[in-house]
């Protein structure tokens, strides 16, 4: 898990940035129209939709918004319609990078992700070029400060949930199923007290990439970029770096 862990913690401090700069709110407007659009209005029966409405909610975006994307989605309302897409590439060191994207103009889009890659050191690959490295799975976070039990009592309401897998870091509890199961566990481990600090449908790498120095600054340089970038609501990557060059 510690690919996906450490590129995690870039992504919660970008997080922070994104609420700043206003951009938080485009891309949680643009993941809720593309679980709208792809499994329906009803988030009692679209899963994704709910998980995203949840997120939007906590970052404390208006319900009037939220329900008028959910509308545009629909049909109910104009507007502009979203194309889901991912990219693959390569980042300093032969690091795996997979891009999730939502664009109304993919000939554009594909030309400015591919200006990031290539101007930090990286390569936009082919279609399936590194998705073999990954593993799509369900994450389920416990924050440690939220939960009253101790690690193993974390562990075992996690195995006892149905978890796949479980991994205990500096401030959290991270837990790994399939993503069938991803709805089914968590609501186990809500019925059973435990509080939920986040939950989702990722991909996780199946071995990492060290990288340190100055591959490792182009890497993040990299990371963030695309992070940055309008259109790219996810970045899934295979690099495991210090804590010193998340910085």
């Amino acid at each position: 898990m510690s690919g996906h862990s450490k590129w995690h913690n870039i992504q919660r401090r970008k997080g922070k940035q994104d609420a700043v700069r206003g951009q938080l709110f485009t891309k949680m407007s643009r993941e809720i129209y593309a679980a709208a659009r792809q499994g329906g209005s009803n988030p009692e029966t679209n899963y994704r939709l709910k998980t995203a409405i949840e997120r939007a909610r906590a970052a404390n975006m208006p319900m009037d918004s939220i329900q008028r994307t959910i509308d545009k989605a629909a049909g109910n309302v104009e507007g502009v319609n979203y194309e889901e897409m991912f990219y693959e590439g390569y980042g300093p060191g032969g690091a795996a990078v997979m891009v999730q994207l939502l664009t109304d103009n993919r000939n554009r889009t594909a030309a400015e992700i591919r200006h990031i890659f290539s101007k930090r050191g990286g390569s936009l690959g082919e279609s399936g070029c590194v998705a073999w490295m990954f593993d799509r799975k369900g994450v389920i976070e416990i924050s440690r400060e939220g939960f009253p039990g101790s690690e193993d009592d974390a562990m075992m309401a996690a195995l006892e949930a149905g978890a796949e897998d479980f991994t205990a870091e500096e401030d959290r509890y991270v837990i790994t199923v399939a993503p069938e199961q991803l709805r089914e566990v968590r609501e186990n481990l809500e019925k059973s007290g435990v509080p939920i600090a986040g939950a989702e449908v990722t991909f996780v790498p199946q071995t990492t990439v060290n990288l340190e120095g100055d591959e490792a600054q182009r890497m993040v340089d990299l990371l963030e970029a695309l992070e940055e970038h309008d259109d790219v609501q996810n970045v899934f990557s295979n690099v495991d770096l210090s804590d010193e060059d998340l910085m």
